[in-house]
């Protein structure tokens, strides 16, 4: 890599960090859209913390997710989801992976809203039903038809991601790709939905 092209790499990270301040980064999206896998990598590029809103319920809890549905059902997760978000914003900046479920949450996604930018990462059914299928762990797909229920949930909570700040398109590339258009899309202020590689 040349030295013009390793600058403006550079050049875009300290922008996006800087664009940033002070406030959390925090990714919203579905099931298999990569908020972990993406968030990890994101959260290095800016020099700040990763945290994963399920390992902290799981930490704090000391039950998996999974069993945490079982035992007092989605209602009473998303109130316990709210309580452990709303700590972790309130320390920041940090890049923050929620639950597919959990802007969905009116009071939650307050608590996102202000002092947060939100970014949704956005992917197609395909791409969706391609990650989330090879697992078994998803409690919301625990169902007869999990494509159908995945769609379902995609119909009903897509409009709600639209309330991010951000949008910026999952799809089958290098996580390097969705890091770099996540960093222009903070720099920009829009989204980077129709960006390809």
């Amino acid at each position: 890599m040349n030295e013009q092209v390793l600058s403006l790499a550079e050049s875009l990270k300290d922008r996006a960090r800087a664009t940033l301040g002070q406030r959390n980064l925090v990714l919203v999206g579905l099931m298999g859209v990569g908020k972990s896998s993406i968030g990890r990598p994101l959260a290095q590029e800016l020099g700040i913390p990763f945290v994963d809103t399920d390992v902290e319920i799981e930490r704090v809890s000391r039950m998996t997710i999974t069993e945490l549905f079982a035992a007092y059902g989605e209602l009473e997760f998303r109130a316990l989801e709210a309580r452990v978000l709303k700590r972790l914003l309130e320390g920041g900046p940090r890049v923050v992976s929620t639950g597919g479920g959990a802007f969905i949450n009116a009071t939650t996604r307050q608590h996102i809203k202000s002092g947060s930018l939100s970014v949704w990462l956005k992917a197609d059914l395909g791409v969706l039903w391609d990650r989330v299928n090879k697992h078994d762990e998803r409690p919301l797909l625990k169902t007869e038809n999990p494509k159908q229920t995945l769609e379902d949930l995609m119909n009903a909570r897509y409009p709600i991601y639209g309330e991010a700040d951000l949008t910026v398109l999952s799809r089958n590339v290098g996580k390097d790709i969705i890091v770099k258009e996540i960093l222009a899309a903070i720099v920009e202020g829009k989204t980077a939905e129709g960006r390809m590689p």
